[in-house]
């Protein structure tokens, strides 16, 4: 008899998983809060070690058709708008790493994998309140009081995890960074100074960073690009998003480029975005609840690899699940992921450090720039991945 599986959350981790599981011919089902899948953050950007297993799961095709593929990564100094340092994107980073890169509006994604999944298993509205183990199986509780069980249940539901505290307890959730965000959608055609609209870019300076990237499909003639401004501070946080004064992150950048203020002008201020990090759990399993995603590793954007790590997730899990008993796919399940998730989130925090160096740090400088020259050779073990290939996935504990 085929293992149940139960997912909470329908954002990208929990929704490849079920795609991944269905596929492979284990029943599941996933429960989502909201009533319907919208857009929550404005887009993504998906590297070839999440694409690629996109791609095997049928829906790449789909994605294809309504994602860009930025044609450069560039650095660039944030005040003057020099280029520090540039990679190749479109059909060169596709060749050199076997899948492409996209920038994706987020709610195409979701919807995209959505279609994918049979929806009489996928339950809007359902919002989980509590997970229990029972040794055999595992139990949710709805918000409605209803319950359901399944042979195990799988936490996809985020940064804010539900289903974390069954797992490590209560207390080990994210921390905030001492940075936040803001975020915006923009036309190339409100945007004349900007050079290179079609590529992925960070401008780097003192205490803050600014990417974005090209968005949308081509046969759609979107011409949106996405942005993130990042500053240091506030130095503590309370409680969700909160709304800004008018201007403040426009005063956080004052002095850059005038395409950089360009942008963040052309758009009504969002409000401001805390940016969490998980600190490395030792438990993601107990029982017959596991966790993926952001649930159990979320970490800094400046990889642009929390929703890529999800998808890794995803995978590996769905191949375990259906290759073995569930005890054993939950205890291989960390040991294949772990190292790998921790190394990636620790070098994100790394890159934010340097994006942000003051203007005096002048070893710092040098660093930062010999760091973004060589990024794409130094990080093609993120890109190169292939979570699917049982050689490449033996991770260590």
């Amino acid at each position: 008899m085929s293992t149940r599986v139960a997912v909470v959350g329908a954002g990208i981790g929990g929704l490849t998983l079920a795609i991944a599981l269905a596929r492979a011919g284990v029943p599941v089902e996933v429960y989502e809060r909201a009533d319907e899948l919208r857009e929550v953050g404005a887009a993504v950007a998906l590297s070839g070690n999440g694409t690629r297993e996109l791609y095997r799961l049928g829906v790449g095709e789909a994605l294809d058709a309504v994602s860009t593929q930025p044609t450069e990564l560039i650095y660039r100094d944030g005040r003057t708008g020099d280029r520090i340092a540039a990679h190749p994107g479109g059909a060169s980073y596709r060749a050199r790493f076997g899948a492409p890169y996209w920038g994706i509006h987020r709610v195409d994604l979701q919807q995209t994998l959505a279609a994918a999944v049979d929806p009489a298993h996928l339950h809007l509205g359902r919002a989980a309140t509590a997970v229990t183990d029972h040794g055999d199986g595992a139990e949710i509780t709805l918000d409605d009081g209803s319950t359901v069980t399944a042979d195990v249940v799988v936490g996809a539901d985020g940064v804010h995890s539900v289903v974390r505290e069954a797992v490590v307890g209560r207390g080990q959730g994210p921390v905030y960074s001492g940075t936040s965000a803001f975020r915006g959608l923009v036309r190339r055609s409100d945007l004349p100074s900007l050079p290179d609209p079609l590529a992925i870019q960070f401008w780097a300076g003192p205490h803050a960073h600014l990417l974005h990237y090209p968005m949308g499909g081509w046969a759609r003639d979107d011409d949106t690009i996405n942005f993130f401004a990042v500053l240091c501070g506030p130095r503590s946080w309370q409680g969700g998003n909160t709304e800004v004064p008018d201007g403040e992150l426009l005063a956080g950048f004052a002095g850059w480029h005038p395409a950089v203020r360009e942008m963040l002008a052309a758009v009504e201020q969002s409000p401001r975005w805390p940016l969490l990090s998980q600190p490395p759990l030792t438990r993601w399993a107990r029982g017959r609840i596991v966790l993926i995603g952001d649930a159990c590793h979320a970490m800094l954007p400046h990889h642009g690899q929390g929703a890529n790590q999800s998808i890794e997730d995803a995978v590996v899990l769905a191949d375990l699940l259906a290759a073995t008993d569930p005890d054993t796919a939950l205890a291989a399940y960390p040991r294949r992921r772990r190292a790998r998730t921790r190394a990636v989130a620790r070098s994100a925090w790394e890159t934010g450090t340097l994006l942000h160096l003051p203007d005096d740090d002048v070893a710092g400088l040098s660093e930062r720039d010999a760091r973004f020259t060589g990024y794409l050779d130094a990080n093609a073990w993120v890109h190169q991945y292939a979570a699917s290939d049982a050689t490449t996935t033996k991770e260590a504990a």
